[in-house]
């Protein structure tokens, strides 16, 4: 966390690059809801169905972390993990329905719709951007257990993971520290699985960063992808029928 907040507080003012509102190198960020299987293909319209209709399915919500913004179409974290999924011996679809740019309040909008497709594992990264542009810790906090109600009346039979997100120091102790404790207190109300912090290990070192210095680069993101692992494997191997 020591290494997100420094990095983060160098770069605040190139937050709306980094997750809402511009370009990482010569990547555009997409804008619009997506539903992206592991394969690398999109759904537009309308909601993928498991192959065969019999594969369970990991859903990924998400910012453009979760996206992969910036990194070849199979290199983001939700892809790699398919194949780590693959070498445990666990037959899971992956679908990565992460957004560049989105907030809290972005996601609970598009929940409707990302839901209509089958899930038996969702796994939620939000509140990044929130935490980028200063967003009130209560008002993100009670987005987030909205989306975490919303998926429990829509899909109660799913097993759901939430991710650890911080936020950069230039708002204050307080703030941070308000911030992160989010997390586990969300967590622990709706009675979900807390994941690591995404970019343990990543964030605000040069070297595991694209030039934005937000978004992990291929070497990061092997490290990212090992911290969503972590604390995911349990919960997948978890699951009635796949043990």
């Amino acid at each position: 966390m020591r290494g997100y907040r420094a990095g983060l507080g160098v770069l605040m003012a190139a937050a709306t690059v980094a997750c809402g509102g511009g370009k990482s190198g010569a990547t555009p960020e997409p804008r619009t809801p997506s539903a992206v299987t592991a394969g690398g293909s999109a759904a537009d319209s309308t909601p993928a169905a498991p192959a065969g209709g019999v594969r369970p399915r990991v859903l990924f919500l998400g910012t453009s972390l979760t996206a992969g913004l910036g990194l070849d179409p199979d290199s983001a974290y939700p892809q790699r993990l398919q194949r780590k999924m693959a070498e445990a011996g666990l037959d899971y679809e992956v679908v990565n329905a992460g957004v560049s740019g989105e907030t809290s309040a972005g996601l609970l909008q598009r929940l409707d719709w990302v839901l209509q497709q089958p899930a038996s594992v969702i796994v939620v990264e939000t509140g990044a951007n929130d935490g980028l542009r200063g967003q009130s810790v209560d008002a993100t906090r009670a987005t987030i257990g909205q989306v975490l109600d919303r998926i429990r009346r829509d899909r109660p039979s799913a097993r759901v993971a939430l991710v650890q997100m911080e936020a950069p120091p230039n708002f204050g102790r307080e703030y941070t520290a308000a911030f992160h404790a989010m997390f586990p207190a969300l967590a622990k109300e709706k009675g979900v699985t807390l994941l690591p912090f995404l970019l343990e290990g990543v964030a605000g070192y040069p070297r595991l960063n694209q030039a934005d210095g937000i978004h992990p680069n291929d070497a990061g993101e092997r490290i990212v992808t090992e911290n969503v692992w972590r604390g995911l494997e349990p919960v997948l191997k978890g699951v009635s029928g796949l043990r």
